[in-house]
């Protein structure tokens, strides 16, 4: 009794990947593409984005800094102590404004 048995895809090959693709495309249909008019998730990055520009983004802020402090007393000294703090407090404080403008305007 003779199987059929596909070849197996060669070594950097997409054609699996292709597949997947294909089949994911036969599977959503047509309403994946209205994607970007959906507000299911709009309460949740609302509610992500005040904690991060307010009282979270300055809890994780103090922290960081802590962690850098404890860093310094162990006696060693990192410019890494210093920059990371620093640049969780820009992060929190000015990241969430930019990355929220980045993906409303590539939307």
């Amino acid at each position: 009794m003779s199987s059929l048995a596909l070849p197996a895809p060669k070594r950097g090959s997409i054609l699996p990947y292709l597949g997947v693709a294909v089949v994911a495309a036969a599977i959503l249909g047509p309403g994946a593409a209205l994607a970007g008019t959906d507000t299911s998730f709009n309460t949740a990055l609302t509610q992500f984005t005040n904690f991060l520009s307010g009282s979270g983004g300055k809890v994780i802020t103090v922290l960081s800094l802590a962690g850098g402090i404890v860093g310094l007393a162990s006696g060693r000294f990192s410019l890494a102590q210093v920059a990371v703090p620093v640049g969780t407090g820009v992060a929190a404080g000015t990241g969430v404004p930019i990355v929220t403008a980045m993906v409303t305007a590539t939307i």
